[in-house]
């Protein structure tokens, strides 16, 4: 899509982009921090990591057919069907009367959420030039820096005071104006009709299939036996189909992730970081709120409140990683960041029931960081390295891979924790029949002494999931320096997008 909208058209659905931004940014903070209250009102502990898990899970298997599709025909009618299906979702949400309900109105609400951002990070694409996209990164980043610091005492606030089921009716707002900004502001050129291909539906059939099994076993895996039929059953069926999947997008002329962007070795190594990043990142902040509702005593505010340091230090890495990009190169910016990152998941892998709120504060810092600066010189930098006829795919692709590996780090890390849990109560006798829910009800009348001992037992539960996400955090700094060196090319947009509209968008 050339750039050829008004220096007023291009500035309404810049804003447009960030109010998308925000919607989906937002989400994830508000529902961590209201997720220890549902837990005690709906039951189902063992389910905590499924509200995310499933949410990842559909809106990772989307994120490559809304890129795609918006390749395809356009990106304006296809950001409205994805703005529709997360409001529907999140409104269904806001309805639930048992996890399993909740669960499953959070895969509609994925499903949405799954062209949300790509299809934002590719009109940026679209509108503006590297070099403006770099410069513009403190503007998108503020956007989640507003979402971090906001989310977090918002759905406290609304737990607190008013009820677990408005977090989710927050997202309406923003997501009726961003869906109008978008339809009225945007401009685009006609498609050309020899792109409208058919949709690799088989491929997401058997992406979603794959993922499922496999987190399905992880699931059953704890209560029936790593080594029970149904399990072996799940992995088995997940390798054959994840194994055909990989089989069918090499031979199929319109895959859903091309085969053909992982030969470039760039996009490779982004992909991967992507993936183990994602597994750490999300795999830990899901259960940050936990830790301090469920050990520290916070109450949902407070709770909430300690995933806006971490989001602080990505906004902060993310802005000006994007500034020092141009002049420093993608490479050492990523080397650095990750530096950072490991440092903080280490020292997050070493909580325990004496850790206290700031020291985890810290942690979460270094991690943000890490994170930040890292995933934004990649975005920038492949963007940049790819052809306008694969902006889309490239886009989704990448975030795809970062979801999936928060999906797999959720489940993974949820699993384990409730493993673990029940194991430690088990050892502690007298606690082992006590709901272990009562951790998170301020009202429970267990003998301070029981309590207390819960309390540990649930802190060395978190803090072994934070250990396999420093894991994950490592093997990803090994295989960022093998990344390519230099800058890339800008491949994407053309020349004439207005710089004038880039100097009066960050003035506003």
């Amino acid at each position: 899509m050339q750039n050829t909208m008004s220096r007023r058209r291009t500035i309404l659905v810049t804003f447009g982009i960030m109010m998308g931004l925000f919607l989906a940014s937002i989400e994830g903070t508000v529902v961590g921090t209201a997720m220890p209250t549902i837990i005690a009102q709906l039951q189902g502990i063992e389910l905590y990591g499924w509200v995310f898990s499933m949410y990842m899970l559909t809106s990772t298997s989307t994120m490559p057919v809304f890129g795609k599709l918006s390749d395809m025909y356009g990106r304006r009618p296809i950001y409205m069907i994805a703005v529709a299906m997360f409001l529907l979702g999140s409104m269904l949400c806001g309805t639930a009367q048992s996890m399993t309900q909740l669960i499953a109105f959070r895969a509609l609400q994925g499903l949405g959420a799954g062209g949300l951002l790509p299809l934002a990070f590719t009109l940026i694409g679209d509108l503006f030039t590297m070099e403006q996209r770099a410069k513009m990164q403190g503007l998108f980043s503020g956007v989640w820096g507003v979402s971090g610091l906001l989310g977090p005492l918002a759905g406290g606030w609304l737990v607190d005071n008013v009820s677990w089921r408005a977090v989710f009716y927050v997202n309406v707002p923003f997501a009726l104006l961003t869906a109008a900004i978008i339809w009225f502001g945007l401009q685009e050129a006609p498609v050309q009709s020899v792109r409208r291909r058919a949709i690799d539906y088989l491929g997401v059939i058997l992406l979603m299939s794959g993922i499922m099994s496999l987190l399905l076993a992880l699931l059953e895996g704890p209560d029936q036996g790593w080594s029970a039929p149904l399990v072996l059953a799940l992995f088995s069926a997940s390798l054959l189909l994840l194994g055909t999947f990989v089989w069918h997008e090499m031979r199929t002329p319109e895959p859903i992730i091309s085969p053909a962007l992982f030969q470039q070795r760039l996009f490779s190594i982004a992909s991967l970081h992507g993936f183990l990043t994602g597994m750490a990142m999300f795999g830990s902040i899901s259960f940050i709120p936990l830790f301090g509702q469920g050990v520290l005593a916070l109450d949902a505010t407070a709770a909430g409140a300690m995933l806006i340091p971490t989001n602080i230090g990505w906004v902060a890495s993310s802005t000006i990683g994007g500034r020092l990009l141009l002049k420093f190169g993608y490479r050492k910016i990523v080397i650095a960041c990750m530096s950072i990152m490991v440092l903080g998941s280490f020292l997050m892998s070493r909580i325990h029931g004496g850790t206290t709120e700031w020291q985890v504060w810290v942690f979460g810092v270094l991690m943000g960081i890490g994170m930040g600066g890292s995933v934004t010189a990649f975005l920038i930098s492949v963007q940049s390295s790819v052809t306008r006829q694969q902006l889309g795919a490239a886009t989704s692709t990448i975030q795809f891979m970062r979801n999936v590996g928060g999906t797999i780090g959720v489940s993974i890390f949820g699993t384990v924790m409730v493993s673990n849990l029940i194991e430690g109560l088990a050892r502690q006798g007298g606690s082992a029949n006590i709901d272990p829910r009562a951790v998170l009800d301020p009202t429970s009348s267990i003998p301070p002494a029981v309590l207390a001992s819960m309390r540990g037992v649930l802190a060395d539960a978190i803090g072994s999931i934070f250990t396999l996400a420093f894991v994950a955090v490592a093997a990803a700094f090994v295989i960022v320096l093998l990344s390519p060196r230099g800058l890339t090319r800008d491949s994407t947009v053309p020349s004439e997008a207005k710089p004038e509209v880039l100097a009066e968008v960050q003035a506003r």
